[in-house]
């Protein structure tokens, strides 16, 4: 189960790297100094960071088999899952306003640009959303002692 869990979260971060990658290329920096609905720097980023260090103490876990470490790796993972919802709801409440809301075109002065995080491509925020999922109950599973022989 540990190992499944490693895998799922892997490639989690995966999908979230071709993110982060996206929305750093489309100046996601520069969004803590624009108005409206955005997913700002240190929510992204916070995100990441936390999702990096969980996974680290992950592999640590496993190679040192410490159930303290699966339950900070899980709680870890609880903060990195509220961020992550955060992110989607603003990412998705954007994207149902339709085409002018995703702009910036929503009277907003000096935001005319799409968001960057409106550049995700769908079936990635689906499957990282997906995968996450599955790490978070993976983990849990692991760390309650399910799958141990």
């Amino acid at each position: 189960m540990q190992w499944a869990a490693l895998i799922a979260w892997v490639a989690t971060a995966g999908g979230g790297f071709v993110m982060l990658a996206i929305w750093l290329s489309r100046g996601g920096m520069r969004q803590s100094r624009e108005a409206g609905n955005r997913i700002r720097p240190p929510l992204i980023l916070g995100h990441f960071l936390l999702a990096a260090t969980g996974l680290v103490l992950w592999i640590v876990y496993i190679a040192t088999d410490s159930d303290a470490l699966a339950w900070v790796a899980l709680a870890l993972l609880a903060v990195v899952a509220v961020l992550g919802f955060t992110m989607f709801a603003i990412w998705y409440q954007r994207r149902q306003r339709g085409p002018a809301a995703a702009t910036g075109v929503t009277g907003s002065p000096g935001s005319s640009e799409t968001p960057p995080e409106q550049h995700f491509p769908v079936p990635i925020v689906a499957l990282h959303g997906l995968l996450a999922v599955t790490t978070v109950v993976l983990v849990f599973l692991t760390a309650i002692g399910v799958g141990e022989s």
